[in-house]
């Protein structure tokens, strides 16, 4: 999700892969491959060579782990979707550093420049506006290229969205799915939701708030019993978690603070939600006896019903018993 821009400094900047002219420090102690922690300057080695993919804050500045401001400040080369966002965070820290946009407008011309760097042993670093590279964004075409050509890829773990809204959820985390954004247009999401409906796990949506009251009355509408964690600027200073059922969520949408970004947590359907009735179950069974074997019958009826099979063949028999002539 992108972080707010900054256009406070815009000095130290690079459109291309030349390094910019050294950036004047406001602090005497900030050099290269240093940290600033606490107002204490931390010399930091070289980067190893290779592609860093590091996680940085989704909107809480300390969330970067130390690891990844190593790298940060010991890379030849930092590769950001929007370098006034990342100069924030690197300010912040003391880090003076080449940063080159990446993004999906220029990324096709500026992969053949990263990877000649990549093979004369630079240490790079990707890094997206806000949580983790390669989640909603273009780095992945980029890592494929560097795999293929047999370089180096190192992960550096950290924050995200998804997995910060799945934890204060409460809701199951056994098994999830990440839609990322709906499509804008009301058809198309519509129809994206009836195609999500028959995933039977929790549900992670990223929405905006230009569009999030709608969203909710769709869902609610299409998905029905299940329960939403409503997760509004994550980390942030106006973090709201809010949990309703879907049906009270549609409700109250437009009471909804729409200021920020979204990320929605759909709880699976309950167990009860996809299971037949007893007389809607007798009558499957006894359109399947009709044309096959109660095997056939039983097969059909265990992946339509919801029922457990020990109960589904125990019906048939009795059905296909009672509808024997005497």
């Amino acid at each position: 999700m992108r972080a707010p821009q900054d256009d406070r400094t815009r000095t130290g900047y690079t459109d291309g892969m030349s390094r910019p002219s050294p950036r004047p420090d406001t602090d005497s102690t900030i050099v290269s491959r240093q940290i600033l922690i606490a107002g204490h300057a931390i010399a930091v080695p070289k980067a190893p060579p290779g592609l860093h993919l590091a996680a940085t804050p989704i909107g809480n500045l300390g969330d970067i782990t130390l690891r990844a401001l190593e790298t940060l400040a010991g890379s030849d080369m930092i590769c950001c979707e929007d370098t006034r966002v990342t100069r924030k965070l690197l300010d912040r820290y003391g880090i003076s550093a080449t940063l080159t946009p990446y993004h999906e407008h220029n990324a096709a011309a500026m992969r053949p420049k990263i990877l000649a760097r990549l093979a004369q042993g630079d240490s790079i670093t990707l890094v997206s506006d806000a949580g983790t590279p390669l989640i909603s964004d273009p780095g992945f075409k980029l890592v494929r290229e560097v795999r293929a050509v047999g370089l180096p890829v190192h992960a550096l773990p950290g924050p995200s969205s998804i997995l910060a809204a799945l934890s204060v959820a409460a809701l199951p985390t056994d098994r999830f799915f990440f839609e990322g954004f709906l499509p804008a247009k009301e058809g198309a999401r519509r129809n994206r939701i009836h195609e999500l409906a028959r995933i039977g796990v929790t549900l992670v949506l990223f929405e905006s708030g230009a569009r999030v009251q709608d969203c909710l009355r769709d869902l609610a509408e299409i998905l029905g019993a299940r329960d939403i964690a409503i997760c509004r600027e994550m980390t942030k200073l106006h973090e709201d978690i809010r949990r309703f059922s879907l049906a009270d969520a549609a409700t109250q949408a437009e009471r909804l603070e729409t200021r920020g970004e979204f990320v929605l947590v759909i709880g699976p359907p309950s167990d009860e939600a996809g299971r037949m009735s007893e007389d809607q179950l007798d009558q499957l069974l006894r359109e399947q006896l009709a044309h096959g074997s109660v095997k056939d019958a039983v097969a059909a009826a265990v992946e339509l019903s919801g029922h457990p099979k020990r109960e589904i063949y125990a019906r048939a028999l009795a059905l296909a018993h009672k509808d024997e002539p005497e």
